[in-house]
């Protein structure tokens, strides 16, 4: 039983390393002009500047750019990003530890890449710094963008009446990692004033703060 577990915690170790490795060779195709404008937007992101992480835009960004990456491996770059600014905020690293530290932990990185990463982190990282010890105590998810619309219900979960109106709401939601959702849903006119009116009792108690 201990040897079958060692083999299998020696194999998800070698998955892991094979995963990273990938990931940093992905970062490694990028220009450093446009490793920079991607890292710039999760450190903005990191000092409160923007509430999200856009990765439509960086998507978009890449393809205008040739670099030809699956959704998958866009998301595992810009998630090891975030994690690698916000672990090294977390354990107040110098920018030159930094980079010793990625170094140690593949052998994949090129000397641009890490070079885009020290100079952003010696210019930027006091300023993460000191807003995420100002929000050290936040941990639920911010309110992007709501859009909303009036329609004619023909069939619905919550609308069963054909022909019936109803309110369809589109949320944009920033997770605490930084990453936006969207949600979307359907109201009755009733549940709309309702959901309204709890909005204004709320606007109102925010006035007397």
């Amino acid at each position: 039983m201990c040897i079958n577990n060692r083999i299998q915690q020696k194999n998800k170790c070698k998955s892991y390393i094979i995963c990273v490795d990938k990931t940093v060779e992905n970062i490694g195709r990028l220009p450093p002009d446009l490793l920079a404008e991607t890292c710039q937007q999760i450190l903005s992101h990191l000092q409160g500047q923007v509430r999200g992480v856009d990765s439509a835009e960086i998507s978009d960004k890449f393809q205008r750019a040739g670099i030809r990456l699956d959704q998958e491996a866009l998301q595992e770059v810009v998630q090891f990003l975030f994690l690698t600014f916000r672990s090294t905020e977390k354990n107040n690293l110098s920018a030159d530890v930094l980079v010793a530290r990625l170094g140690e932990g593949s052998s994949k990185w090129s000397k641009a890449a890490l070079q885009v990463l020290h100079r952003l982190w010696s210019d930027q990282g006091a300023l993460v710094n000191t807003h995420q010890e100002s929000q050290a105590m936040l941990s639920i998810g911010q309110l992007v963008d709501m859009q909303w619309k009036l329609g004619m219900a023909v069939s619905s979960d919550t609308c069963r009446s054909l022909n019936s109106p109803h309110v369809s709401l589109l949320l944009k939601i920033a997770d605490t990692s930084g990453q936006i959702s969207q949600r979307s849903f359907e109201m009755t006119i009733a549940q709309f004033q309702n959901f309204y009116r709890q909005f204004k009792e709320m606007a109102a108690v925010l006035e007397t703060v």
